[in-house]
């Protein structure tokens, strides 16, 4: 083993440094280093066998670094009094619940004007066409339709909006 004490005398400093400018920690660049020794050490007389020993043990050095970053998770220390977050989903999300339910209250036209024109996207000048009315009149069906929407959910499911006219809470209603 004469061979491996040789090449590592000649070589250690010259790998400890490059290990520690690759991780940025000198403790860390040294256990990387020592489980390269034993990486050598294990290889016995074969090690005598290799024509290059600097370049065998750079090979094994970047191996055993690459190998370290593939399993490294880099672990922060959290307090204890950390409050996991809570997912909230967006209150106006929850609020389609109440949708099927009140549009079923609603007559059959607003119902339709807006499962056409805002649920399932058709053009008002579409909807003005299919139902043979003017554009102005088919802008006024679905604005009065929305604005009885929106009166028959505040009712029904008891929404609240915010100072800026934003949902911000509601009682769900059970479904139909």
């Amino acid at each position: 083993m004469n061979c491996l004490t040789t090449a590592w005398t000649a070589h250690e400093s010259e790998l400890r440094g490059w290990l520690r400018h690759r991780v940025g920690n000198a403790a860390l660049a040294d256990d990387l280093l020592q489980d390269l020794f034993l990486k050598a050490l294990r290889q016995g007389e074969r090690f005598c066998a290799v024509e290059n020993a600097r370049a065998w043990l750079f090979e094994v050095a970047r191996n055993t670094l690459a190998d370290h970053l593939r399993v490294a998770h880099q672990m922060v220390e959290l307090p204890d009094d950390l409050v996991a977050p809570v997912e909230d989903a967006d209150t106006v999300d929850t609020l389609t619940a109440c949708l099927p339910r009140v549009l079923s209250e609603l007559s059959p036209d607003d119902r339709e004007a807006i499962t056409l024109c805002d649920l399932q996207g058709m053009r008002q000048a579409d909807f003005a066409k299919a139902k043979g009315l003017s554009l102005s009149a088919a802008k006024s069906r679905v604005q009065r339709a929305r604005l009885r929407l929106r009166a028959q959910m505040s009712q029904v499911c008891q929404v609240q909006v915010d100072d800026s006219g934003r949902v911000s809470d509601f009682v769900p209603r059970p479904l139909l």
